[in-house]
Parts: C-alpha cells; sequence; structure tokens
C-alpha cells in the first residue's frame, strides 16, 4: 500500500513538472501564474499521496471536501479548482489519461463584492505620502501616480522599462498577463512626476549601473512586487488610508474612477488588460449609481 502510494505520488509530480513547462513555454504564462498553479498543484498531489489509489473523480471528490474543511475562501477553492481543470485537460491531450476527471468540476457560486477603493481625498493624500527630497521618495511618488493613472497590476508595473513610456505621446506600453501588450494612456501629472524622478532621482539609485527598467532599487536591481506591497503599505499608514492598503486597491480606485467619470466599460476592459469583460464587471456598482441620472437626462418620459 505505501509502495502504491508512493508510485502514485511520484508519477503526479512528474506530470505537475511537465504541466508547468507547458504553461511557462506553449502558454506563456507570467511566473506569478505559474507559481500559483503550482502551489495548487503541490498540495493536491501531497492529498493524492495519502490517499489509497482512488478513480480519478472520488480523489477530486474528497480533495474539494478536504479545502472546504480547511475554511478556503471560495475564490481561493475556485482558484484550485480551475488549476485542476488545466491540469486535467494537459494529461488528456498528452495521452497520459483516456478521460478528463476533472470536467465535471464546478467552482463554488461566489457572492459578488464591491471592491474596495480610495476617494479623491485618500488619493491624494497617498500621493503626498513620499518624502520626494529622496530619491527612493521620488521614485514612490512616481510609481504611486503611475499605478493610479493607468490602473496597472503591480507586476506590470514594477516591470515597466525606460522605453515603454512615451511621455510626448502619452502613452506607456504594458506587458501583462501571457506576455500579451497594450497601451494605456498616462495623464499629465503621472507624467510629470516620471520625469522628475528620471531626473532627479533614478540616476542617484543607479550610481553608474545600468538597468533597463523603470523603477529600480539602490541596489541597480527592478524594485519587486513584494517590495513596493511593503512600501505601500507603509505610505498607507503614514496617509491614515485604511488598513490593508494593497496596490490592487489603488487598481480598483482607477477603473471605479473612470466609470463613475462616465467611461464605458469596454474602454476600461481595454486598460486594465481584462481577457473577458465580464471580469471587468465588477465595478458595475459605480454604473448602477448612474442608472437614476442616465434615465432622467435620455428617456422621454423620464
Amino acid at each position: 500500500m505505501v509502495e502504491a502510494l508512493a508510485e502514485q505520488s511520484a508519477g503526479l509530480r512528474a506530470h505537475g513538472v511537465e504541466f508547468l513547462n507547458h504553461c511557462r513555454v506553449e502558454r506563456g504564462l507570467s511566473a506569478n501564474s505559474i507559481s500559483a498553479y503550482g502551489a495548487d498543484l503541490d498540495r493536491f498531489i501531497a492529498f493524492a499521496g495519502s490517499q489509497p489509489a482512488l478513480p480519478g473523480p472520488e480523489l477530486l471528490r474528497l480533495y474539494i471536501d478536504s479545502l472546504f474543511r480547511s475554511r478556503l475562501s471560495q475564490r481561493s477553492i475556485a482558484r484550485h479548482m480551475a488549476t485542476l481543470r488545466c491540469f486535467f485537460r494537459f494529461l488528456l491531450q498528452e495521452n497520459v489519461i483516456d478521460w478528463d476527471p476533472a470536467q465535471e468540476l464546478h467552482p463554488p457560486r461566489q457572492w459578488q463584492t464591491i471592491p474596495k477603493f480610495l476617494n479623491l481625498g485618500e488619493i491624494e493624500k497617498l500621493i503626498q505620502a513620499p518624502d520626494t527630497a529622496r530619491p527612493t521618495g521620488l521614485r514612490d511618488r512616481a510609481m504611486i501616480e503611475l499605478l493610479y493613472a493607468c490602473g496597472l497590476r503591480v507586476s506590470e508595473l514594477c516591470r515597466v522599462g525606460v522605453g515603454d513610456l512615451d511621455a510626448r505621446m502619452g502613452y506607456v506600453r504594458v506587458t501583462g498577463k501571457g506576455n500579451k501588450q497594450r497601451l494605456v494612456p498616462v495623464g499629465r501629472e503621472a507624467i510629470g512626476a516620471v520625469e522628475r524622478y528620471l531626473a532627479e532621482g533614478r540616476a542617484a539609485l543607479l550610481k553608474g549601473r545600468a538597468s533597463r527598467f523603470l523603477f529600480v532599487t539602490a541596489r541597480g536591481g527592478c524594485l519587486t512586487r513584494q517590495g513596493f506591497w511593503k512600501l505601500l503599505g507603509g505610505y498607507g499608514r503614514k496617509a491614515q488610508v485604511f488598513r490593508g492598503l494593497t496596490p490592487h486597491v489603488l487598481r480598483h480606485s482607477f477603473a471605479t474612477h473612470l466609470l463613475d467619470g462616465g467611461a464605458d466599460l469596454r474602454s476600461v476592459q481595454v486598460m486594465l488588460g481584462h481577457a473577458d469583460i465580464s471580469t471587468t464587471q465588477i465595478y458595475t456598482h459605480v454604473m448602477r449609481s448612474r442608472l437614476r441620472d442616465t434615465v432622467n437626462k435620455h428617456h422621454p418620459r423620464a
């Protein structure tokens, strides 16, 4: 029995490595996506290694039950199930299995929550929080300005290159999930903050070293998303913005303020880099608040 369990676990682990390589090379997924897939598969393989050699559907049912018992959020469970569906679909395509036991997996129904976002006053206080008398403060203010101006993901922000920003045209070229590129407009305030950082801060941080990345550390490397996440949390506390401030809150603020100002959902989808507009529809709470105004303005018998 022990040998059979070990053999099952080893086989799954080998196929898991092949699947992650496929995601990296063939599908061109980002390092963050591959890391998330790997963590989910590690958990599943560890569970499978502790079970008898059960048929596929039974093993998956027990595994999903274990996720619910561990009190994971519905969103996390849905992500684990998506990983398993991709993994077993890959095994089917590679003729490792004859049929897909994960095809009947359905994610739990998730309550649609309104994203957290900052109001304009909080945004202004956050932008003013970095000490612009220091090179790192100039960098951090430029990053906050660009994050809010463009609604970037934190990984996209940290990977922006010096040549990706066209200050004259007012656009930044962003490489998003799956290495897909998009052009996002940049406002004057953000461009001004970046230009001041380039003129007074970046060279002081690099100290003669070269880097293709726009935002760099005092060691000359690229500022990581974990590093910026920590910096932003500190500025949030300094500005007395609500606890748990994350880069995604600024992304939500960007989308919310655009829609509140009259932007259409399709344009916001393109700027956010969402592949499906259903993802962007989490912001319809803003659009619902404008329905009465729309009816009053445009309906002939309002």
